[in-house]
């Protein structure tokens, strides 16, 4: 039991002093919630040195118990809050205080418990010496200030730290504590989280310091030894550039003379050959101005005959307009007549219907007289049936009266129905004033009910136009600020339109000059790859190549490219010998590790892209270092000799590979130096560089090789020669690639060029800009148009709402007057009802009057019960009747009608009718006749003009025929002059170009200083003399040349003084032709070409001088490389002992560091081999079960074995019966399991004496936590775990009990212990039952359940 005690006064929620324990090897607290066990957990991590934030409280003071007194004291209207605060204090929470003193902090105001401290002491007991124990006590001042104290004496926190340490406690490390929360932060730590818990731990975070000081000490050291070394090597490398420089001056000088004899010969050969052409071209052109004027006399004479035939063709043309004419007038007169002849049929057609219709109506009226005498007949049958139907009618009356007598008391006779009728007509008669005044009642009423309806209508329509007009309003105002708002916007859309109209005028303006800068820059780019004969092309196996790499750069990032890409020759003589020093590893793909190799491989395979050679640079073997400096210094003493990867230029990072692929080769001028090299000792069987082993490989500028096996191989191939110049490849596909942009660039100005348009338009057209132009011109012409609308639509909209305010204002005057007119017409209605009735009662009693006597004599009580009974049936009787009656009336109208009529009379008047349309149809006919006749006479004229118009016709065609006829001729006459005209500006054209193809070469030739032979020299003259003459004439020529014009392209010759042959410059370089001596011309150069030999030899030529000028001007010699060279041989000296002395510091460095990294490894892979280790059996032992006796498997992870520290740790778990899944995906219950496990495994590495855990059981079910009770249990022995917990099946299996209250009188925590080992063993199951059964009779009072449990305790209140 190291951990036997614990003291606290005044701690958080502990008052006063309190002594807590003994604590066993497995002792639980418990306690309800808020009682005080977190706070009993941040006492034990206060006193072991803990830092107040990790505590809960902002500040040491706060860590100070607060009794309740010196609450009540700061005023009892507090009460209720400050039960809040001292609630809060005693959780740890921060609750709300407030001071009663005005402008000071709460913590400032005096109270009785400004004078109370803190301090928790542990009492540590030696394991080992059981009677030595030592105090470890932690005080909190008055005034909050932290002390440490070690068996009463005051020491400072590093030495509190220390002795810590020496019993086990690692403050840094935490190997003691576990708060809530902090098993499932070990589970969701991240990898590299993990990494530096276990620093912590293993104790290798101490070396962390040193070792990155020394890492970046050897950095330091590395970057300058490398620098250094390079120094070095650039020294040398200048060195010997410098004297292959020197050694170039000499061929320098060989080929300037080689090409001054080339340019004489080929000066010479143009312009003998185009002095020829010149005669030639001048005689064929004198022949063909001859022909010229032949053709022009005759074109002379057609001209004369088509004149003529013009003449005769216009005379028959004026003849055929004459008769045309003629012809018009004709048809306009037989159109004249036209009309008439239509009126005329119109009208025989209209006297045609009328006559027809008026026999129709004949034919009727004689048919109606026929059937006269039947329809009399029919009447007066129909007037009998009439008569015989009103009979019937009457006795059925009578019948139902009859009926009516037995039904009623009282039935009328029909003279009674008579009188009847007679007293209803005498009391209409009396009750006619009455109901006259009845009827001016209701009218009145009737007129003041419309006249209230009409001013209810008015009154509405008044109040909806008002609503109408108010809502008007409202829109015309919000029309109004619309319009004022979008005025602003247009305003500003405006302004804006025009800026932008002038930005794009001038973006049109600035792309022209580009679309023109672009032109000109490709213009040069082709210029140059026509130079360079940019003929060559990639074939498919070389572009599905690249395309390969290309992809792999993109798929792997390790993949740098090809080794031929990466280097380059440091000059371009060397390109043919690297090519064949790195043989096919100068293809090869350079990849940073063989990894990458073989996953590039993998990936090739699967795609079926092809075969590549990777150089994996973590695994080339290339030749040592001392061996190659050794092979230098020797190379040293001959300038004929250098090694292959001193003329190879790259990048550091990829030197390896160059020193694979090449090695220790050397590069020779010549075969014959590469011999002497190789064989010069073979004799001996050795060489001068290290033994026959030693032999080396020879790669000559020529290509020949000579390898270790001393077999030789001589020139090279033509595939060799392509490979060699891939690096001249670089440069064109740099131009190439630069070309392509230009014309992507040229191609997007283009695209906004208007489709179809031609290139002037194109031009023009300001790259596309015109469109966009004209649209933001339309855009600013709506604009202003729109702003116009606007203006006028919102000097509309102000005078209609004006407009609107005046009715608003007249309807609501209209309303008023409207309500009261309405109210006068209700209270008019009212007084005429009151008439109405008053009228009503009149009537009633002036009929009265007239019925009264009627229904005493007949007994009648009720006429209207009579009349409903015998009335219905008279109405019936009288309506038939009545309607008989009319009907037999009608009849016998009809039957008069019918005596009266008259046919004799109608026949005759239609007869008459008949006659006079026949008449009329007669004249109408004679009238069509007369203008038939005029017609058929004007047709007959019309018809003779046609025939004369036709005649003329046939002879104008004629005519016509002789004009083209006459024009072809003369046409092609012209066309011959033509022509002859185009043949002699076609000569003269290759005259003048052959002019100034002779100017031209005659200016290039002074220009190149071409030496050309003349005429008449003195052949005793000494050739020094000789050439300093030929050199002062040509400068005179060329100051000449240049003061009189400049040198101008062909097209500015041809277009000005070339056309005249008289002209003084023509004349000149006549002159100047004829001086040069062409017999000094080879014969074979004098021979005439056709042309395509012509251009042939001229490309030669060309090629030859190209070719020695591109050899001059890639040599470029240092005539001051002697110099120089004595001062890099210095700078060299200097630069090796710089070397010596940086790799030295360097072997040093690198010791120091290894030194650090290895310890800081070991201490890092102790601490991890043994948490591994015991996190194994742990988990296992912790997941056993009945059904799973294996139990689960949990283990760890390095991601960097090398330097583990630098890495993650990866933790990983898998429960028993489960596959593998990644710590996340695990439930909360298997996170908690593993984190113990990991916990506990890390504790036995460097294990505290104790162990103190808080409710760590929390998210574990029942099972997990009986399996993490009985691994507590079975390791108690090894050391002490103290745990808070709330589950019964958790502290029941422990070995002591500590319990936690709250104690009501103080407000403060109180602890109680139970020692359980003091209780029959035999007995632990009834135990266990008996305690789960008081935990769930009473779960806030464990320490009773317990008692009452066991009937026998042993308390000790401390």
């Amino acid at each position: 039991m190291p951990l036997t005690y614990l003291e606290l006064e005044n701690f958080k929620s502990y008052a006063g002093i309190q002594r807590i324990g003994p604590f066993k090897n497995f002792t639980s607290v418990i306690g309800p919630n808020g009682s005080g066990k977190s706070n009993l957990m941040d006492a034990m991590s206060f006193v072991l040195g803990v830092q107040s934030r990790d505590l809960r409280s902002s500040q040491m003071r706060d860590l100070i118990f607060r009794p309740p007194d010196s609450l009540e004291e700061e005023g009892n209207d507090k009460d209720n809050d400050e039960d809040e605060v001292y609630s809060n204090r005693i959780s740890g929470k921060k609750g709300p205080r407030k001071s009663k003193v005005k402008g000071r902090e709460p913590s400032l105001t005096k109270s009785p418990t400004s004078n109370l401290k803190a301090s928790a002491t542990l009492i540590y007991q030696d394991p080992k010496d059981p009677t030595r124990e030592t105090r470890f006590t932690r005080s909190i001042s008055e005034r909050g200030v932290g002390e440490y104290k070690v068996d009463g004496t005051v020491v400072n926190f590093a030495s509190y730290e220390a002795r810590l340490g020496d019993i086990g406690v690692l403050l840094k490390a935490r190997n003691f504590l576990v708060f809530q929360g902090d098993v499932e932060a070990i589970a969701s730590k991240s990898d590299k989280q993990r990494t530096e818990m276990f620093e912590n731990i293993s104790g290798s975070s101490e070396f962390k310091n040193d070792y990155e000081e020394a890492l970046k000490a050897k950095d330091e050291c590395e970057s300058a030894a490398t620098h250094s070394y390079e120094k070095q090597k650039g020294c040398k490398a200048e060195r010997r550039r410098l004297k292959e420089q020197k050694e170039e001056a000499d061929r320098f000088q060989a080929m300037l003379e080689e090409k001054r004899v080339l340019q004489t010969d080929f000066y010479l050969w143009q312009m003998f050959h185009v002095r020829a052409d010149m005669n030639d071209k001048e005689e064929a052109v004198l022949a063909i101005r001859e022909e010229l004027m032949q053709a022009t006399t005759k074109e002379e004479e057609k001209g004369k005959f088509l004149k003529e035939a013009k003449k005769e063709a216009s005379k028959a043309r004026r003849s055929t307009t004459s008769l045309e004419k003629r012809r018009v007038e004709l048809v306009a007169e037989a159109d004249k007549l036209q009309p008439s002849v239509i009126k005329s049929a119109e009208e025989i057609k209209n006297l045609k219907k009328k006559k027809q219709a008026d026999e129709k109506a004949l034919a009727k009226i004689r048919t109606e007289a026929d059937s006269h005498n039947s329809i009399l007949e029919k009447i007066e049958k129909e007037i009998v049936e009439y008569t015989e139907t009103e009979r019937l009618l009457g006795e059925e009356y009578d019948e139902a009266k009859k009926q009516k007598a037995s039904e009623e008391q009282v039935v009328l006779t029909e003279e009674q129905e008579a009188e009847y009728e007679t007293i209803r007509e005498a009391a209409a008669v009396a009750s006619a004033k009455p109901r006259q005044m009845l009827a001016t009642h209701n009218r009145k009423l009737e007129t003041a009910r419309a006249r209230a309806l009409n001013t209810s209508d008015d009154l509405k329509e008044i109040k909806a136009r008002r609503a109408e007009a108010i809502q008007n309003e409202k829109e015309l105002v919000e029309r109004k600020d619309k319009l004022v708002k979008s005025m602003k916007q247009t305003d500003a859309d405006l302004k804006a339109a025009e800026v932008e109209l002038k930005q794009v005028q001038q973006s049109a303006r600035d792309m022209q000059a580009k679309h023109e800068a672009i032109d000109g820059e490709l213009e040069g780019i082709n210029a140059k790859l026509r130079e360079a004969r940019d003929e060559r092309r990639k074939n498919k196996d070389e572009t599905r190549l690249l395309e390969a790499i290309s992809t792999l750069k993109r798929h792997f990032p390790g993949v740098m490219g090809r080794l031929v890409d990466l280097c380059q020759p440091t000059q371009r003589r060397y390109n043919l010998a690297v090519t064949v020093a790195g043989g096919k590893d100068m293809d090869a793909l350079v990849v940073d590790t063989k990894q990458t190799a073989m996953e590039c491989i993998q990936y090739l395979r699967n795609n079926q892209i092809g075969t590549l050679t990777f150089l994996p640079l973590d695994t080339l073997q290339i030749p040592s270092p001392a061996s190659t400096e050794r092979i230098r210094a020797m190379l040293e003493q001959d300038g004929r000799y250098r090694l292959a990867c001193d003329v190879i230029t790259s990048e550091d990072t990829i030197k390896k590979a160059v020193m694979y692929a090449v090695g220790n080769t050397i590069v020779c001028d010549d075969l014959d130096s590469a011999r002497q090299l190789c064989f010069s000792s073979a004799r001996g069987g050795s060489n001068r560089f290290g033994g026959q082993e030693s032999r080396l490989k020879a790669v000559t500028i020529g290509g020949a090789v000579i390898s270790k096996a001393g077999t030789m191989t001589g020139g090279a191939t033509k595939d060799t020669k392509s490979r060699s110049g891939v690096w001249d490849e670089r440069e064109l596909n740099k131009l190439r690639d630069k070309k392509d942009e230009l014309e992507t660039e040229r191609a997007k100005l283009d695209a906004a060029d208007i489709s179809g348009s031609s290139l002037e338009n194109r031009r023009s057209s300001r790259e596309g800009h015109n469109p966009r132009i004209e649209e933001l011109r339309n855009k600013v012409g709506n604009l202003r148009n729109r702003a116009s609308y606007s203006k006028s639509d919102l000097d509309y909209t102000k005078t209609k709402l004006v407009e609107q305010k005046r009715l608003i204002s007249s309807t609501s005057k209209q309303v008023v007057e409207l309500e009261k007119r309405l109210n006068d017409a209700e209270t008019l209605i009212n007084e005429t009802n009151t008439k109405v009735e008053m009228a009503i009662q009149s009537v009633r009693d002036a009929e009265e009057q007239h019925y009264k006597p009627f229904r005493e004599k007949t007994g009648l009580k009720d006429f209207n019960a009579y009349g409903e009974a015998i009335g219905k049936a008279r109405e019936n009787y009288l309506k038939k009747r009545r309607s008989i009656r009319e009907h037999l009336e009608k009849l016998k109208a009809k039957k008069k009608y019918e005596d009266e009529r008259d046919f004799s009379e109608a026949i005759a008047s239609k007869q008459e009718m008949v006659k006079q349309r026949s008449e009329k149809l007669k004249e109408a006919k004679n009238l069509e006749s007369n203008i038939m006749k005029d017609v058929d006479a004007a047709k007959a004229k019309l018809a003779g003009v046609e025939s004369e118009l036709e005649t003329a016709q046939e002879i104008e065609k004629s005519q016509e025929d002789k004009v083209k006829n006459s024009q072809n001729e003369y046409k092609e006459a012209q066309v011959e002059q033509t022509r002859l005209n185009k043949t002699i500006n076609t000569e003269e054209s290759s005259l003048e170009r052959l002019r100034a193809k002779l100017n031209e070469i005659l200016q290039k030739s002074r220009v190149e200083q071409a030496d050309l032979p003349l005429l008449n020299e003195s052949d005793d003259l000494s050739t020094d003399k000789i050439e300093r003459n030929k050199r002062q004439k040509l400068n005179e020529e060329n100051a000449t040349q240049e003061s009189s014009y400049p040198l101008a392209t062909q097209e500015t010759l041809i277009s000005t003084h070339f056309s005249q042959p008289d002209d003084s410059r023509v004349v000149k370089d006549r002159n100047e032709v004829e001086k040069i001596d062409f017999d000094k011309l080879r014969p074979e150069l004098k021979e005439r070409l056709n042309e395509r030999e012509e251009k042939r030899a001229h490309k030669d030529f060309e090629s030859k001088i190209s070719k020695i000028s591109t050899q001059i001007e890639q040599m470029a010699p240092n005539m001051r490389a002697g110099e120089a060279f004595d001062s890099a041989t210095e700078r060299l000296q200097e630069s090796k002992t710089d070397f010596d002395k940086a790799k030295e510091n360097s072997r040093n460095a690198t010791a120091r560091f290894l030194e650090l990294k290895n310890s800081r490894a070991k201490r890092f892979n102790d601490a991890f081999n043994h948490i591994d280790q015991a996190l194994k059996t742990i988990y296992k032992d912790m997941t056993k079960s009945s059904k799973h006796p294996l139990g689960g498997n949990a283990y760890l992870s390095l991601d960097d074995s090398e330097e583990p520290f630098t890495g993650g740790i990866k933790f990983n778990a898998m429960p028993p019966m489960k596959r593998f899944r990644d710590m996340e995906q695990l439930s909360g219950g298997e996170k908690t399991v593993a984190a113990l496990a990991l916990l506990f495994a890390i504790h036995s590495y460097r294990p505290a004496p104790f162990f103190v855990m808080d409710e760590v059981d929390a998210a574990l079910d029942n099972v997990n936590v009986l399996k993490v009770c009985n691994y507590i249990r079975q390791r108690s022995d090894d050391f002490q775990c103290i745990v808070i917990s709330l589950k019964d099946m958790f502290y029941e299996r422990s070995q002591s009990l500590v319990g936690i209250c709250r104690d009501v009188d103080t407000n403060s925590s109180k602890t109680l212990t139970l020692d359980l080992n003091r209780f029959d063993t035999n007995d632990d199951e009834e135990i266990s039952t008996n305690a789960r059964n008081a935990s769930k009779r009473r779960r806030t009072s464990s320490v009773s359940g317990v008692r009452d449990r066991s009937s026998v305790s042993t308390v000790s209140k401390q």
